[in-house]
């Protein structure tokens, strides 16, 4: 669609001059008004802008001995100036051309330590201004901290170091990074280099795009490449300018820079994927990307090479070298066929560990082993050996030492999850079966093994002094609620032992060990009316916990606000939750039912009692952001946020195959019981969600008329554009037809008879929603007599990020609760029911 008449989409029935308030009184129910001409941006009420511009705690990284704490504070949203900087897509990636990165628009503004110990603040001398912190690590030994600082007014690009114990920062190298493909930098298992991608020098300037055709851009299938399921996806290359182009920002120079800033190039400049040093600090594991490139898939899958290198940037040993992957067989189990998921062994000074498919990374082959998992140890001249044959897919490794690993696997059609114990050293002895379960059932979930970081950086498990004995942190989920744990599990036996439960009035959650006994760990902790801080409890005695962090209410104002964790059943029996949240100073029984935003994202489930199952705790911080439906409690509405809408297929039904009929009896129960509870008005509700959800908001528009408005937010409603699947559909378009159709609210818009507010990101990035779904959503709304608005956000992606168009979406929503909910009489009420 032409870019102008994107823009009267976005401007269209507004005149920048009225109030909110007046735009909402005299807004026409049907889409036949447009105003040419008006432009700028909206802002909502007072109480709305007070979300947006609320305070941001900082975010908390822990030292590798656990004694530090590294803050980053999160500035506030970044303007449309920001936003709308020169912005690359190109196979897949978004690049900020002129500082050569991965485009983003939030960066850390400052910078600060804390000492476990005793909590107190450690200030840093020598930081650059204005801060502007992309990422940051510690060193292995934590002597130093290095970040990355870019400055998008300036073009650079920076590797910085703090000195933790002279508590001062300072520039490494006056050469730029290169973060286009990762963070750019890695310590060496030394703590005395850092491993960094730089830009490289004397590439000149950028390639100019050919103004004059040289000829057509031409692609063509191979004959008996067989049934290939290729996703929908954005920002794909287009010509061979656009290839020229991701070479040029792609390519960086490999290198060693000491903490002095001296600099020792490895190799040439390529187009490198990845790079990091094995545990020992002896060999590079590197891959790099290489022609011929693709129009349909993005950069990870092009052809790639995976090699090690020594220290000096020489080749020891290609590994693979993998072709384009063009789509993979029909279904989410499907892989790639050779090398993948390829990294060091934590615990070993320079082996290799990496998985490859058995059947031809094809889920509908019946073979016993679908993966076999490998090692190569240096200097990498013998044969690959078997550390594991698995029934399913790989899904990563936990390293402890030549005695003791956990190797996980994972198969989506059944959702079956296993983990066995190894023992590395000895790979011809047969793996021990740790846990067995369904991904789906949270009840029972053991919870993820806990990890500390080793002398060399590397990530290992935490094991206890009798060998043994791990530690798990869980969810601990449970009719009542999460109620995190801590547990100690002995391998041997299987004997687990509980250190720590979360218990009420608090939602206490175990961040990591603070030492390998189990004595202590670094916690978070919240309440309804108390924001999430951050703790050290002592596990021993199970009662003492020493506050870190003393983080204020961010929104004083609603902290009277009401939240329950609610229950009740759907009419094919299926049991449901949902958060119901009251605005402060609401009594239902004094004041009557409200006006109320409902707000879900489907899930698809393959048995009921694990889609029955509680999410979510009472005792949780009422977080009310700008993001999420809760922000219109400040409008004196009523929300229920996260109704449960299980899309289920029991055994070898698909869910989809009955996914509107779910998705109408979800919406029904949840309607029925918030108006049961007095708490809603059933003529005044309106249902909304994003992505999936506003999927959902589009179809149950269609399908009911349970609700007097929508409001959908960067969806997709044509499913025979996304014909490879979407979400967790398995099956092609012309696997399943019927299914697609059924499931597409573009098919039933005639029965679109309420009002719908569609916002969508003109640069969406993510996979399957296009804009050009709200756009022709709302097209055919528009001409079958429908109420209808479309909002197009200049430059934002599926999320969007700049305050400006934060505003709009809250003013564009706030307006059109007010008009189509808030206002709407009781006698303008529908029966419930579907059509």
């Amino acid at each position: 669609m032409e870019r102008s008449l994107r823009r009267l989409a976005l401007v269209g029935f507004l005149l920048a001059a009225l109030p909110l308030a007046t735009w909402a009184d005299t807004a026409p129910s049907t889409t036949t008004a447009a105003t040419a001409g008006a432009t700028g941006y909206l802002t909502p009420p007072a109480p709305l802008q007070a979300l947006v511009d609320a305070p941001r705690p900082p975010a908390l990284s822990i030292s590798p001995h656990r004694d530090l704490l590294a803050l980053t504070q999160t500035p506030a949203l970044p303007g449309i100036d920001v936003v709308a900087q020169p912005e690359l897509k190109l196979a897949g990636l978004r690049i900020h051309p002129r500082v050569h990165a991965q485009s983003r628009f939030s960066f850390g503004s400052d910078l600060w330590l804390m000492d476990v110990a005793s909590g107190k603040e450690i200030r840093l001398q020598g930081l650059p201004r204005p801060l502007s912190i992309a990422s940051s690590s510690w060193s292995p030994d934590q002597r130093y901290l290095a970040f990355n600082q870019v400055d998008a007014a300036k073009g650079s690009n920076e590797l910085w170091v703090v000195d933790v114990a002279a508590r001062t920062a300072r520039r490494v190298t006056s050469l730029s990074l290169n973060t286009v493909a990762g963070r750019g930098y890695r310590w060496m298992p030394d703590g005395k280099q850092l491993l960094v991608q730089l830009q490289p020098e004397g590439q000149g300037a950028p390639p100019e795009a050919s103004t004059i055709p040289t000829g057509p851009n031409t692609q063509q299938t191979q004959a008996g490449g067989g049934v290939k399921a290729i996703r929908t996806y954005q920002d794909m290359l287009r010509n061979d300018d656009d290839a020229r182009q991701l070479e040029y920002y792609l390519r960086s120079q490999s290198a060693l820079v000491d903490l002095d800033g001296k600099l020792t190039l490895l190799g040439e400049p390529a187009l490198t994927l990845s790079v990091s040093a094995s545990p020992d600090g002896r060999y590079l594991l590197r891959e790099r990307a290489e022609r011929p490139f693709s129009y349909l898939v993005p950069l990870e899958n092009f052809p790639h090479r995976i090699e090690v290198l020594d220290r000096d940037g020489k080749l020891v040993k290609e590994i693979a070298h993998l072709p384009l992957v063009e789509g993979l067989p029909t279904g989410n189990d499907a892989v790639p066929a050779g090398v993948r998921d390829i990294d060091w062994r934590a615990d070993a000074p320079a082996t290799l560990v990496w998985a490859e498919a058995q059947d031809g990374g094809d889920p509908a082959r019946a073979v016993e082993v679908r993966d076999l998992v490998l090692m190569q140890a240096a200097p990498f001249d013998q044969a690959p050996v078997t550390l594991a044959k698995l029934g399913s897919r790989y899904a990563g490794a936990y390293w402890g030492n030549g005695k003791l690993a956990l190797i996980d696997e994972f198969w989506w059609k059944t959702r079956k999850v296993k983990e066995w114990r190894v023992s590395p050293d000895q790979p011809s002895q047969p793996a021990a079966l740790v846990y067995e379960g369904s991904s789906e059932d949270r009840y029972h979930n053991p919870g993820k093994p806990a990890t500390m970081i080793d002398e060399r950086g590397e990530s290992r498990l935490l094991i206890a002094a009798d060998g043994d004995s791990i530690y798990r942190l869980g969810e601990g989920a449970s009719p009542e609620g999460d109620r995190p744990f801590v547990d100690k599990v002995n391998l041997a036996n299987g004997q687990a032992t509980r250190l720590f439960r979360s218990q009420a009035p608090y939602y206490e959650a175990a961040l990591v060990m603070l030492d390998d006994e189990g004595k202590q760990a670094l916690i978070s902790r919240e309440s309804p009316t108390e924001p999430t801080n951050y703790y050290v409890r002592d596990l021993a005695s199970g009662s003492h916990a020493r506050a870190l962090t003393h983080f204020p209410h961010p929104l004083p104002q609603l902290k009277g606000v009401k939240k329950e964790q609610i229950r009740y059943r759907r009419k094919d029996g299926v049991e449901l939750t949902a958060t119901l949240y009251l605005p402060p100073n609401y009594n239902p029984k004094k004041d009557g039912p409200r006006p109320m935003l409902m707000w879900a994202y489907p899930t698809e489930f393959k048995s009921a009692d694990a889609a029955s199952q509680v999410s979510d705790s009472p005792y949780r911080f009422n977080r009310i952001s700008y993001w999420g439906p809760q922000a219109f409690l400040a409008m004196g509405y009523t929300v229920l946020d996260n109704f449960s809408v299980p899309i289920v297929g029991e055994g070898n039904k698909e869910p989809n195959d009955t996914y509107v009929p779910q998705l109408v009896a979800s919406a029904e129960a949840a309607v029925d019981e918030v108006v049961r509870r007095g708490v809603a008005d059933r003529n005044r509700i309106a249902v909304g969600g994003h992505s999936y959800g506003a999927f959902m908001t589009a179809n149950l528009l269609a399908h009911t008329r349970l609700f007097k408005a929508g409001i959908a937010r960067s969806g997709a409603y044509n499913r025979t554009l996304t014909p490879f699947g979407f979400q967790s559909e398995e099956r092609n378009y012309w696997q399943a037809q019927d299914v697609y159709q059924a499931m597409s609210p573009f098919n039933f818009a005639e029965n679109i008879k309420d009002a719908l507010l569609m916002i969508h990101g003109e640069q969406d990035n993510n996979s399957g929603t296009f804009p050009i779904q709200s756009e022709r959503l709302y097209a055919a709304i528009k001409g079958l007599g429908g109420t209808a608005r479309l909002v197009m956000l200049p430059n934002e992606a599926h999320a969007y990020r700049a305050r400006e168009s934060i505003m709009q979406m809250l003013a564009e929503s706030n307006a059109w609760l007010e008009r189509y909910v808030k206002q709407a009489k009781p006698e303008e009420g529908r029966a419930v029911g579907s059509h």
